[in-house]
């Protein structure tokens, strides 16, 4: 089920984007198979990884000769191959872009890195805050005259990073559709997370955003556009952007026209902000939730992980689903026709050995032979 029902695609194991790459794409149906390196896991226990969900994982001993030509089978009957290592590493085992569209003409090889495939620092290692440091983004993040904050990883990994590979994998799918040729998707955190700016860079352009934090339209400089804390020590967001919303603010808030009619005024923000903070204070979040949410003030709750699953308005779509006793977000977006099926559960390194080698056409003698050479698990 899903819209990528029939879509084949083998994931070399690896850590964050490329896996949440991955599960995306399994969610929408793609029959995405882990090649794991060991049946052995570390922190994470498999039954709660929840990027693997919806997957099947094979056990492949990449430092074997029958382990690497068991993936370039598998190669061979892929749409995708992605990674996620530094550069070179794929090569060095005999899996490189080369080898592999060697194999398969028209594979999409996609590659996760935080620096990319080029340039001075391609192979240098780093982590999420690093890479959206580089792109500019994290500057932007954070409160006027304070220290910038890291959106956990959200910017880099998932967003500039797993969301791009993503959608350049499928362009490079539907394109080798019409070429016949496959080609390499280099998706790098630093590229997506500078993207993910752009429309910044446009402002800025415009003389309508100042590279000094905390003091802008969205960066919670103006007074409309903030998060603020309620008498119960909980908060709510408000994103009053336009005139036509500001008015419902100010009815709703029931705010002095005096003080806050002036929405442009840059000046007094601020002040307005520091006035603002007092109304919302005094008041539960219940209560402002009472006055404000399904209005036009653009207003919602700050609401925890656990929250969130249980707001009547997610329950309704159903944006969380559970699996076990646990709660996790559900696939998205949504399909009118082509529905995803629920997520199977993450699977444990290698369950699938069996299973995957019979479905891409591994016949069970050369199975066995791939087991007692200690090539698969």
């Amino acid at each position: 089920m899903g819209p990528l029902k029939g879509m084949k695609v083998v994931e070399i194991a690896g850590l964050g984007p490329g896996p949440f790459c991955a599960m995306l794409l399994a969610d929408m149906g793609a029959d995405v198979i882990r090649v794991e390196r060991s049946a052995k896991f570390g922190v994470v226990n498999p039954k709660f990884d929840y990027l693997n969900r919806g997957k099947r994982s094979i056990v492949v001993d990449l430092k074997k000769p029958e382990g690497v030509e068991t993936v370039l089978k598998l190669v061979e009957k892929a749409d995708i191959l992605l990674e996620g290592f530094r550069p070179g590493v794929m090569e060095r085992l005999g899996l490189g872009p080369d080898d592999c569209l060697a194999r398969n003409p028209k594979i999409a090889y996609g590659r996760m890195t935080g620096f990319g495939q080029t340039g001075p620092m391609a192979k240098a290692a780093g982590h999420d805050i690093n890479y959206i440091a580089m792109s500019g983004a994290l500057h932007m993040i954070g409160r006027a005259g304070e220290k910038p904050v890291p959106p956990v990883n959200l910017v880099g990994d998932f967003g500039g990073g797993a969301l791009f590979l993503a959608f350049g994998l499928l362009a490079a799918v539907i394109e080798a559709r019409t070429s016949g040729k496959g080609q390499v998707v280099d998706a790098t955190m630093i590229d997506g997370a500078a993207l993910l700016s752009t429309m910044m860079y446009g402002m800025k352009a415009q003389g309508l955003w100042r590279d000094e934090r905390g003091v802008n339209l969205l960066d919670t400089g103006a007074h409309f556009y903030e998060t603020y804390e309620t008498r119960d020590g909980k908060w709510v967001s408000i994103g009053s952007i336009e005139p036509q919303f500001y008015a419902e603010l100010l009815r709703l808030a029931d705010l002095d026209v005096e003080v806050f009619g002036n929405q442009m005024d840059i000046g007094r923000w601020p002040e307005m902000k520091q006035k603002l903070a007092e109304v919302f204070k005094a008041k539960t979040r219940d209560e402002w939730c009472a006055i404000m949410e399904n209005t036009d003030v653009c207003f919602a709750p700050v609401l925890s992980m656990d929250e969130a699953a249980r707001h009547p308005h997610n329950v309704a779509r159903g944006t969380f689903f559970e699996q076990g006793g646990h709660v996790q977000p559900a696939p998205a977006p949504r399909f009118s026709r082509t529905v995803p099926a629920t997520p199977a559960a993450p699977p444990l390194p290698g369950q699938h050995t069996d299973e995957v080698l019979a479905d891409w056409g591994i016949s069970a003698d050369d199975a066995a032979k791939l087991k007692v050479a200690g090539a698969v698990a």
